[in-house]
């Protein structure tokens, strides 16, 4: 995009006819990002043959807690799964739109809106399934495994396509320059590490706003490890880390629900009206005001409008989001596997000529192709073969590096 009684840390791989173990660091982007579980129980929960883990301990007579006694099987909430699966759709569908949306004024209102919610959703989702992060010896192994290694793996993997897509051909492979959608990992290797100084102090999120707000103006940053958008990002990965399960209930009430389909189309036309004359880079979070050509002062501005206007679409998107299984719930826990491999597909695409070559992809139709082919392909990515088979890049156990490793 996350059961408060489930654990962080990461499950021994089962042998063969064993289930599959938990999930991993990030999900989704995806993020990428957020398959990790919250809570930290000193053990990974056991899972359903559909690779669900139970989101509640429900007492039985079979089932009493203690050492050496059995306990019942936690089961993992489908909304969670749900919100990560439909947000990594969305990450792949606006990263489609980039290549075939100029000249596209309709295209453009609607990459604005989607931009606007789906990274935020993902990011806050992540910060709510960090919430127990401590910095123990196993949760440090599962931020290296889960997040550091597969940002190396990757970055480096992307660097190499791009020396061979791009003209002319030349090779540079920087672990401080993240290129693309790799940025996501190394900030969430920064926001969970800063997790602990989050949940001490007294008022997180204000704070977290200021740090951003002060980035937002500040070009002398640099592009170092996208230090903008770590910084400008960290609002959302704070709020998640300030929710509690009864946020999210509040906003999947039927009222809610209601209230969002005017608002979704409010959104739509404001975009629409302003799609001219707004730069997308806002959206982004990646440069200061400064380099957006913009005063100083309109960094913060943005910075705060931007961010409520993000949580009320958030709210919106997570209103629509469905709390029981569906078809696509299992995809949830592969969702890192999908935002980290579309990249390639789209990339490939364009240094390929596809988008240049076929003028008629700029055209509603084309678009509409783009935007099912897009979604279907990330569908694929995040199926769970896809998942074992990029296991080792994106879920390494790595037990030569760690002490204590069986």
């Amino acid at each position: 995009m996350v059961q408060a009684s489930q654990g962080y840390e990461k499950t021994a791989r089962p042998r063969d006819g064993q289930q599959e173990s938990g999930p991993p660091a990030v999900a989704n982007a995806s993020t990428a990002v957020a398959d990790t579980p919250q809570g930290d129980t000193g053990g990974s929960p056991p899972r359903t043959a559909a690779g669900h883990v139970t989101s509640a301990i429900p007492r039985s007579p079979g089932a009493v807690s203690g050492a050496g006694q059995a306990v019942a099987p936690k089961k993992r909430e489908a909304f969670f799964d749900n919100a990560k699966y439909l947000a990594i759709v969305l990450v792949a569908v606006a990263h489609s739109w980039e290549p075939i949306m100029d000249g596209s004024r309709a295209t453009k209102a609607l990459y604005m809106v989607v931009y606007t919610f789906h990274m935020p959703a993902f990011i806050v989702i992540s910060g709510y399934f960090s919430r127990s992060f401590a910095a123990k010896p196993h949760q440090m192994r599962r931020l290296v495994t889960g997040v550091a290694v597969p940002y190396i793996v990757f970055e480096t993997a992307y660097s190499l396509l791009k020396w061979v897509g791009e003209k002319p051909h030349e090779l540079s492979i920087s672990l401080q320059d993240p290129w693309f959608l790799t940025w996501f990992l190394i900030a969430l290797f920064v926001w969970r590490l800063t997790t602990p100084l989050w949940q001490a102090i007294r008022h997180p999120l204000p704070v977290a706003l200021v740090v951003a707000a002060l980035a937002s103006f500040c070009p002398s940053i640099g592009n170092d490890l996208d230090l903008q958008r770590v910084l400008q990002f960290l609002p959302y990965f704070v709020l998640g880390l300030c929710l509690k399960p009864e946020h999210f209930q509040l906003v999947r009430r039927r009222e809610v629900r209601l209230l969002s389909v005017p608002m979704f189309l409010f959104a739509l036309a404001f975009s629409y009206w302003i799609a001219p004359s707004f730069a997308s880079g806002w959206l982004f979070h990646n440069a200061s005001a400064q380099q957006l050509d913009h005063a100083w002062w309109t960094g913060p501005l943005m910075e705060l409008g931007l961010f409520c206007c993000s949580l009320l679409m958030t709210a919106c998107f997570l209103a629509w989001v469905p709390g029981r299984s569906m078809w696509f719930t299992v995809l949830g826990a592969g969702t890192i596997c999908g935002y980290l491999l579309h990249g390639f597909v789209i990339k490939t695409a364009g240094f390929a000529g596809v988008f240049d070559d076929h003028p008629w992809l700029s055209a509603p139709a084309g678009e509409a192709v783009v935007s099912v082919t897009a979604a279907v392909v990330v569908t694929a990515l995040c199926t769970p073969p896809v998942r074992r088979a990029f296991r080792w890049a994106t879920e390494p156990e790595m037990a030569w590096a760690f002490r204590g490793s069986k």
